[in-house]
């Protein structure tokens, strides 16, 4: 039913023999969820009921409302499935995080559990949750890996230099874990505990509600979203993906964020549609035609690019610093740091989209009215903010913040991975030296010119600036 390879026991307690609690953490789904199933799985076994818990916090990480309501929103969508099979949902709200350890751990001892499963989390802080729970409860703890196609473990035991280096064996081992999902059952050992009504509007007033308009949260609608992205999109995604003004990106990030579709599903989906078998998409050997085309092209993405984020979050624990740049940029950008800046600008200055260049505000005003930034113009953005700060540190920390604070899919591995690689070279190569950025791969207005009408994208976002403010 499921590869034992996806789960870890992370502490050395038996089971016990009370009911299986599942500490929903990064997925955010009832369907295709392989943590959610090995929960099943061992309640059945040891015939006891199943729970289920989220631990929301108001704020991880910086967020805002924005990601709050798409939260909350999806949260809505797991306790409805939940609820017709019969399986106990409960949320637990931690306004800023600072006791969510001690809530886990009270909610755990209180039910009595006698195993706890939960999910995969590669960043620091549900590190080290975890590792505070597994010290304070006395039952087993299993982690499973329900993000990633391929679990990070399994992948590489170490930190992947580049995604060439990930690639060959994402490669050699996806036909192994690229298995369909089987269904969630009803539950059949009644939880005899009371189950409190779940107060949203408490929760979340209609007052503090901010929703984006171009996506709906939930797993429902991301099951749509996948339908209508491989029937009317996908196959012009290698050609117009880097053009902002065509609307041509996948927008799962934020579902695949939090959870509310799994990658593995979106790959069995395509792969279904175009008859295709993996081999036909990880074979660089092969000569595709156009549609196939942007399916290897996507799916790049979905997995070598995405599973790389994971791979370097996890086994780098400073990702959201300096300290995880190679040596490389790290001497180039150390020597480049007296280099002359025709601009700086302060973090306030960056936030209000106020630089002398038209393309970066319209990039940062996409990213505050929208909660969602071109994949294409991120890269640029994160290179500026370079080029406009004192010192590579000064970067870091107000891109992150940045993107954390707007972005509907910020606190997350892609992003980590994407700022730091725009701005310390992490999974690329030395390139040409040159004031400021050293060896940094540089990037120009001339550059996008050439990509994309960079006049529609300036026009369009650059009009809406007085709505922000």
């Amino acid at each position: 039913m499921i590869n034992q390879k996806r789960i870890r026991k992370i502490n050395n307690l038996e089971i016990g023999s009370g009911p299986v609690i599942y500490w929903m953490n990064r997925e955010m789904r009832t369907i295709d969820n392989w943590s959610l199933l090995y929960a099943q799985k061992l309640a059945e076994e040891n015939d006891v009921p199943l729970i289920v818990f989220y631990n929301l916090i108001n704020s991880f990480l910086g967020g805002t409302k924005r990601h709050l309501t798409f939260k909350v929103d999806g949260l809505k969508d797991i306790e409805e499935e939940l609820q017709e099979k019969e399986i106990p949902f409960f949320v637990l709200v931690d306004e800023d995080g600072k006791e969510s350890h001690n809530q886990i751990v009270d909610f755990i001892k209180k039910h009595k559990a006698g195993v706890i499963v939960t999910d995969f989390y590669p960043l620091n802080l549900p590190k080290k949750w975890l590792k505070f729970v597994s010290k304070n409860i006395d039952c087993a703890l299993f982690e499973v890996d329900s993000h990633n196609i391929i679990p990070v473990w399994e992948t590489s035991d170490k930190k992947e230099y580049a995604a060439y280096t990930i690639r060959p064996k994402i490669h050699k081992k996806i036909k192994e874990f690229l298995d369909e999902f089987p269904k969630l059952k009803k539950q059949k050992n009644d939880f005899e505990g009371n189950v409190p009504k779940i107060n949203w509007d408490k929760i979340l007033p209609e007052s503090k509600r901010e929703e984006m308009s171009w996506i709906k949260s939930g797993q429902k609608s991301a099951r749509k979203h996948l339908k209508n992205f491989i029937e009317n999109k996908l196959l012009d995604y290698a050609e117009k993906r880097n053009d902002p003004n065509a609307n041509a990106q996948s927008n799962f990030s934020p579902y695949l964020h939090y959870g509310m579709i799994s990658a593995q599903r979106i790959v069995l989906n395509i792969l279904e549609e175009f008859k295709l078998k993996v081999e036909d998409v990880t074979d660089e050997k092969k000569n595709l035609a156009k549609g196939e085309d942007s399916v290897s092209a996507f799916l790049e993405e979905l997995i070598v690019r995405r599973e790389l984020s994971d791979n370097f979050c996890y086994y780098e624990p400073n990702y959201d610093s300096i300290e995880c740049f190679p040596d490389w940029a790290k001497n180039s950008l150390k020597k480049s740091e007296s280099d002359k800046r025709q601009y700086i600008y302060t973090k306030k200055q960056f936030e209000n989209a106020d630089t002398h260049d038209e393309l970066w505000n319209a990039a940062q005003i996409e990213m505050m009215q929208t909660g969602k930034m071109h994949g294409y113009m991120r890269m640029y953005w994160a290179k500026k903010i370079l080029e406009w700060t004192k010192n590579a540190d000064d970067a870091m920390e107000i891109a992150i913040y940045l993107n954390d604070k707007y972005e509907l899919d910020g606190r997350d591995p892609n992003g980590y991975a994407g700022i730091a690689w725009s701005i310390g070279g992490v999974h690329d190569r030395p390139w040409f030296d040159r004031e400021i950025f050293g060896q940094i791969r540089y990037m120009a207005k001339s550059g996008c010119d050439k990509k994309f009408d960079t006049k529609i994208y300036i026009d369009k976002w650059l009009g809406k600036q007085d709505n922000l403010f």
